[in-house]
């Protein structure tokens, strides 16, 4: 059962969109237990819009957070977050963890596009993402990382993010960051000193015939062609406000 426990918090929220016959998306499951909690929002046209809403502060040391949404054929969903979350040192001992589990069928679009993760001095998280798209499905998901909150110290953050399309593994990547992190991971090669990381995941049928082409997006962002019908963005910055004019002017770039 979902709740407090010694040894944290238990949530859950689980999201299926469903073409409704008449153009439209209907939400025939949305449903949040604990600190997690889905609300429609005003759709726009054919899409249905889901706001995550987080009922209290976290995640915390030791809680467990499980999100998984549904996206059938030829209905449309775009989820967002009301707030940035925000990884905290609780008083349960060991890692958090926020398990995010996506599900995207042929002729169906999912944008996935919470706000950012801020990981706190002394906190321990790991989240973990997995999208499974089937051949024609149409994807946008963002990441965005913020190491530690003003004048602080990052905590600890693990983050997978594992990306399948018709069965085949488009992506598959970890970064981990902060105290007890493998070395290097600030230096040159991977982050250079920036506190903001994100990246973009865009999965679109046409892809597959005519792929992206590999380029820099200035300093501090790239686009890479993955295997089979998707692209991904990759960005670093100095905070959270410039990191999301990146990856926004890449989305915009990519039509």
């Amino acid at each position: 059962m979902d709740g407090v426990t010694v040894t944290g918090v238990r949530g859950s929220a689980r999201i299926v969109a469903r073409a409704d016959g008449r153009g439209g998306t209907a939400l025939p499951v949305l449903d949040g237990e604990g600190p997690l909690a889905p609300r429609r929002t005003r759709s726009a046209g054919a899409e249905a819009r889901v706001m995550v809403v987080g009922a209290m502060s976290g995640p915390l040391g030791g809680d467990r957070f499980t999100l998984a949404a549904r996206v059938e054929e030829g209905a449309r969903l775009h989820v967002g977050s009301a707030a940035a979350t925000l990884a905290l040192p609780g008083q349960a001992k060991g890692e958090a963890r926020y398990d995010v589990r996506l599900d995207v069928a042929d002729g169906a679009e999912l944008h996935w596009l919470p706000e950012q993760l801020i990981s706190a001095g002394g906190s321990d998280l790991r989240v973990t993402t997995r999208a499974d798209l089937a051949a024609g499905a149409r994807f946008v998901l963002r990441e965005e990382q913020v190491l530690g909150r003003a004048g602080e110290p990052s905590g600890r953050l693990t983050s997978r993010l594992t990306v399948r399309v018709a069965g085949r593994t488009v992506l598959d990547q970890e970064l981990a960051c902060g105290p007890g992190a493998p070395g290097g991971w600030d230096g040159p090669a991977v982050l250079s000193g920036y506190h903001a990381v994100g990246q973009l995941v865009v999965v679109r049928p046409e892809f597959a015939e005519a792929p992206v082409t590999a380029r820099m997006l200035g300093e501090c962002a790239s686009l890479v062609p993955l295997a089979g019908p998707a692209a991904l963005v990759t960005a670093v910055a100095p905070d959270a406000l410039l990191l999301r004019g990146l990856l926004d002017e890449a989305l915009a770039g990519l039509g």
